[in-house]
C-alpha cells in the first residue's frame, strides 16, 4: 500500500490530526493529512506538493501574460504588415462567410413562410437554391481565408524565427553563459509556433466570431425584438459561467504548461546521461521519479478536463434553455399570429448559432494568453542588446603576422571578481607561447579575450600594432584558428565538418589538413572515408577522433595566429605524438597560444606563462622554469611524480 508520509516526514501520517470547534484543521497541518478525505484525494495532494518543491515560485516560462496587449499586438503587426493584401482579403473572406453564415436561417424562415405555407413551390424552390447557395459560398470564403491565413502564418513564423537566430548570432558569449539552451530552443520552436496558431486561427477566427454574434443579434432584434428579449434572458447565467471558467482555467492551464515544463526538462537530462543512469544502476528510481512527474501532469490535465467538461456542456445547457424559451413564447406568438412560423424556426436557428461563437471565443481566451506570453519573451529576446559589438568606424584587419602584445588587461566576467590583473604579455610573430596553471587560474580567459569573444575591462590587446577593439570581429577572427577544450562536430559528413574551418576549400585541401595532423588514416579505415556520417556532436566517433578532426578543421582555415586549448587532452599517446610532429612542421610562421594541463607538449615552447589567480607569477622556457625552482617546476614534477620513469627525459628535454 502506498504510504501516506509526506516527503520530508519519517513515518505515515498519523490519525485523526487535531482540529478546531468547528471541525476545522489546525494551522500547520497538511491537508493531505485529513481523514475525511478519499485516499486517493490525499495520494494526489501529496503528489502535488513534492511536484511543487521542484517547481520555481515564479518562473519567466510559466507566465501566462494578459489576454490582451496592444503593445505586443503592434509588434506582431510588423510582421503581419508585408503580408497586408493577403491579410486584406482573409478580412473580406471572413465578412463574406459571416455575412452568409447569419443568412442561412433566415432563408430557411422565408421558405416556410412563402413556400411551405403558402403553398407556393416556385417559392419554395428558390428560397431552397439560396440557402443552398449561402452553403456553398460560405463553405468556399471559410477555405479561402484559412488557405491565405495558413499562408501568411507560416510565412510569419519562418521570419520570426529567421529574425531570432540570426540575433542569436550576433549576441556575445556572456549572453548564453546566462541563457540555456532549452530556453532558446523554446523561443524558437515553441513560442513561434504559438504565434503561428495565432495568426492563422486567432486573428480572422475571433474576429469572425464576433462578427457572426453581432450579426446574429441585429438579425433577432431586426425579427422580432419581444423573443430577441427572451432568447437574451438567459446572457447573465452565461456570463457567470464564462466568468467562473475564464478564472480558474488560467491557473489549470498554468499548472498544465509548467508539470510539462518539468517532463520536458527530466526527459531531455535522462536521455543525455543514459550512460550514467545506467552505470549507477538508477533505471528503476528514475522510472519511478518520471512517473510521478507524468502523475503530477495527469492530475493538471484532469483538472483543465473537469473544467472543459463544466463549461461547455454549461453552454449548450444554457443554450438549450434558450431555445425552449423561444420556442414556448415564439409558438404562444404564432398561435396569436403575431409571429410566423418561419420567422420562429429562423429565431430557434439564431439562439442555437448564437451559442457557437460563445465557445469558440472561450477556445480562444488560452489561445491569446499564450500568445501574449510568447510574444513578450520573443520580443524580450529581440531587444537583447548584444553587449559586444563592432564600434563605429571599426575597419578591417589586414592580413597580420601575428604579433600579440596584452598590456596590462584585467577581466571579470562578474563585476567585483577579477579573472586576470594586470596582465602584461607579448608574443612575437612565429611564436608558441603556452600557458599553464592550476584550473581557474585564467588560462582560457585569456584566448577569449584575445578571440574578443569579450573585451577587457582595463588595459588593451594588440595584433601588429592594431588595437582588436577597433577593428572589426569578423576580420580577427578569420586570422584565429582556434580548437577548444571542448570538441564540438556538426551533423554530417567528415569532410564537411573539416571543411567548416574554410568553406571554398577543395577536397584536396581538405585531405592535407587531415594527414597534416594525423588524421587521415583512421579516415581511410572507415567504410566511407571522408564521406563518413560524425552523427549528432560526432556521436559516431571516439573522443581523440573528434579532437583531431577539430584540429585539421582550425588548421585548413590557415591561420596566422592558432590557439590550442587543452587540444590534446583525450588523445591518447600514440596520437598525441603524431600532433606534436604534425605541429613542429605546421605551426612554423604562426603565432600560437598553447594551454595545456598536460605540460610534456609545451616543454618545446619559445615561452611559458605560469597564471596564479590572474596574474602572471612565472615566464620563461622550460629549461629555465625548471632552474628556477618555482612554480612550474612544483607542477611539472608534481605531474610527473605519478611516472617516474619518464620524469628524467623530459626534464633533459626529450620531446615525445
Amino acid at each position: 500500500m502506498t504510504s501516506l508520509s509526506h516527503p520530508s516526514s519519517n513515518g505515515p501520517a498519523k490519525y485523526p490530526r487535531p482540529r478546531d470547534r468547528l471541525g476545522r484543521l489546525l494551522p500547520g497541518t497538511a491537508p493531505w493529512e485529513d481523514p475525511a478525505l478519499s485516499l486517493e484525494a490525499r495520494e494526489r495532494l501529496m503528489r502535488e506538493s513534492r511536484v511543487a518543491d521542484l517547481l520555481p515560485q515564479e518562473e519567466e516560462e510559466d507566465r501566462l501574460g494578459r489576454a490582451y496587449d496592444g503593445r505586443l499586438l503592434r509588434r506582431l503587426a510588423g510582421y503581419i504588415h508585408p503580408y497586408r493584401g493577403r491579410m486584406a482579403l482573409a478580412v473580406v473572406l471572413m465578412v463574406v462567410s459571416s455575412l452568409l453564415s447569419v443568412a442561412g436561417p433566415w432563408t430557411i424562415g422565408q421558405a416556410i413562410d412563402q413556400g411551405i405555407q403558402a403553398g407556393d413551390m416556385g417559392r419554395l424552390r428558390f428560397w431552397t437554391l439560396v440557402f443552398l447557395a449561402t452553403l456553398l459560398g460560405e463553405w468556399l470564403a471559410n477555405r479561402s481565408r484559412i488557405a491565405l491565413m495558413a499562408y501568411v502564418g507560416t510565412r510569419i513564423v519562418a521570419d520570426v524565427r529567421r529574425h531570432l537566430f540570426r540575433h542569436l548570432l550576433a549576441l556575445s558569449l556572456h549572453f548564453f553563459h546566462r541563457y540555456s539552451v532549452g530556453r532558446l530552443m523554446s523561443r524558437l520552436i515553441s513560442d513561434v509556433g504559438v504565434l503561428q496558431d495565432f495568426v492563422t486561427w486567432s486573428i480572422t477566427g475571433v474576429a469572425r466570431a464576433v462578427f457572426v454574434l453581432l450579426g446574429i443579434v441585429i438579425a433577432m432584434v431586426g425579427m422580432n425584438l419581444r423573443l430577441a428579449l427572451v432568447a437574451f434572458s438567459v446572457l447573465p447565467l452565461m456570463v457567470l459561467l464564462t466568468d467562473y471558467w475564464r478564472r480558474r482555467v488560467r491557473e489549470a492551464y498554468r499548472a498544465t504548461r509548467r508539470r510539462l515544463a518539468l517532463i520536458n526538462g527530466f526527459l531531455n537530462e535522462s536521455i543525455s546521461g543514459v550512460r550514467i543512469i545506467k552505470s549507477f544502476v538508477r533505471e528503476r528510481i528514475n522510472a519511478r521519479h518520471f512517473d510521478e512527474l507524468n502523475r503530477a501532469f495527469f492530475d493538471a490535465n484532469i483538472q483543465a478536463a473537469r473544467l472543459a467538461a463544466l463549461f461547455f456542456p454549461g453552454v449548450d445547457g444554457i443554450g438549450a434553455l434558450a431555445k425552449a424559451l423561444v420556442v414556448g413564447v415564439g409558438g404562444w406568438l404564432v398561435l396569436d399570429n403575431a409571429l410566423t412560423p418561419g420567422t420562429l424556426v429562423a429565431f430557434v436557428l439564431y439562439v442555437d448559432r448564437f451559442f457557437d461563437p460563445i465557445r469558440d471565443l472561450a477556445q480562444r481566451y488560452n489561445t491569446f494568453q499564450a500568445t501574449m506570453a510568447a510574444s513578450e519573451r520573443i520580443f524580450q529576446l529581440l531587444d537583447t542588446e548584444p553587449d559586444l559589438q563592432d564600434r563605429p568606424g571599426a575597419y578591417e584587419l589586414p592580413r597580420v603576422r601575428g604579433h600579440v602584445r596584452f598590456h596590462r588587461v584585467s577581466f571579470g566576467y562578474v563585476p567585483g571578481q577579477p579573472v586576470l590583473q594586470d596582465f602584461t604579455l607579448e608574443a612575437r610573430p612565429g611564436e608558441r607561447v603556452a600557458l599553464v596553471g592550476e584550473t581557474g587560474a585564467g588560462k582560457s580567459t585569456v584566448i577569449r579575450l584575445l578571440a574578443r569573444f569579450y573585451d577587457p575591462t582595463s588595459g588593451c590587446i594588440q595584433v601588429d600594432g592594431h588595437d582588436i577593439r577597433q577593428v572589426t570581429r569578423a576580420s580577427l577572427r578569420r586570422q584565429m584558428g582556434i580548437v577548444l577544450q571542448d570538441t564540438f562536430l556538426f551533423s554530417g559528413t567528415i569532410r564537411e565538418n573539416i571543411r567548416y574551418g574554410r568553406l571554398d576549400a577543395t577536397d584536396g585541401e581538405v585531405e592535407a589538413a587531415a594527414r597534416a595532423v594525423g588524421a587521415h588514416d583512421f579516415i581511410a579505415q572507415l567504410e566511407k572515408g571522408y564521406d563518413t556520417e560524425v552523427g549528432e556532436h560526432g556521436i559516431h566517433l571516439s573522443v581523440g577522433q573528434r579532437q583531431i578532426l577539430a584540429f585539421a578543421r582550425a588548421l585548413l582555415a590557415d591561420p596566422r595566429i592558432l590557439v590550442l586549448d587543452e587540444a590534446t587532452s583525450s588523445v591518447d599517446t600514440e596520437t598525441e605524438r603524431q600532433i606534436q610532429a604534425a605541429l613542429e612542421r605546421l605551426l612554423a610562421g604562426r603565432t600560437s597560444f598553447v594551454i595545456a594541463h598536460r605540460l610534456n607538449t609545451i616543454v618545446h615552447s619559445h615561452k611559458i606563462v605560469v597564471l596564479d589567480r590572474g596574474r602572471i607569477v612565472e615566464m620563461g622556457t622550460h629549461p629555465e622554469l625548471l632552474a628556477r625552482g618555482g612554480r612550474y617546476h612544483q607542477l611539472y614534477t608534481l605531474q610527473w611524480a605519478r611516472q617516474p620513469a619518464e620524469a628524467p627525459r623530459r626534464e633533459q628535454g626529450v620531446g615525445p
